[in-house]
């Protein structure tokens, strides 16, 4: 009965709220949830996935998404004024703060062009995470809760931690065997 619902649902509203999104991979009570804050409430109206209402997206257009949905968590702050180019199966955990753009700091009014923001595949960024312009994290790393990541660790296969981040861990390849 519930995959009836889900179904009915997802032809009547998800299909229309979030063009080319597979509304069957994501768990139904959070895409209603989350459908009902964006295109109801209007919180998010304009991102075309799924967005946690506490969450908040600044210049959708400018990010390229792999097959997970940015925002999606509690929290999340997600500035893609410069750009953020996510590749398949990044996973964005609560509170996580991906930040393309910088002030100017001879004049706070203006903004410094910065490269995007480039996150490889196989990727988690844990809670509270923080990633700052120009950054490019390799496949498979894993950004520890709480880390500013300030500049790039392309290598990949790493563990990042601390304040600034930095490399603790070498990690094997990631594997899609459970």
């Amino acid at each position: 009965m519930k995959r009836f619902f889900v179904n009915i649902y997802g032809f009547l509203f998800f299909r229309w709220a979030y063009p080319g999104f597979n509304f069957r991979e994501f768990p139904f009570r959070k895409l209603f949830k989350c459908f009902v804050a964006q295109r109801v409430f209007g919180i998010n109206r304009k991102v075309p996935w799924p967005v946690h209402w506490t969450s908040e997206v600044k210049a959708f257009e400018n990010i390229q998404r792999g097959t997970e949905t940015p925002g999606s968590m509690l929290g999340c702050y997600i500035d893609a004024r410069n750009g953020i180019i996510l590749e398949d199966n990044v996973w964005i955990g609560p509170r996580v703060s991906l930040i393309s753009m910088d002030h100017n700091l001879l004049n706070y009014n203006y903004y410094k062009e910065e490269r995007p923001i480039r996150i490889g595949r196989d990727c988690l960024l844990t809670t509270n995470s923080i990633v700052l312009p120009g950054v490019l994290l390799g496949p498979h790393t894993v950004v520890a809760a709480g880390a500013v990541v300030t500049k790039s660790f392309p290598q990949g296969n790493v563990i990042l931690a601390g304040n600034p981040a930095k490399v603790v861990k070498a990690l094997q390849e990631y594997s899609t065997k459970s």
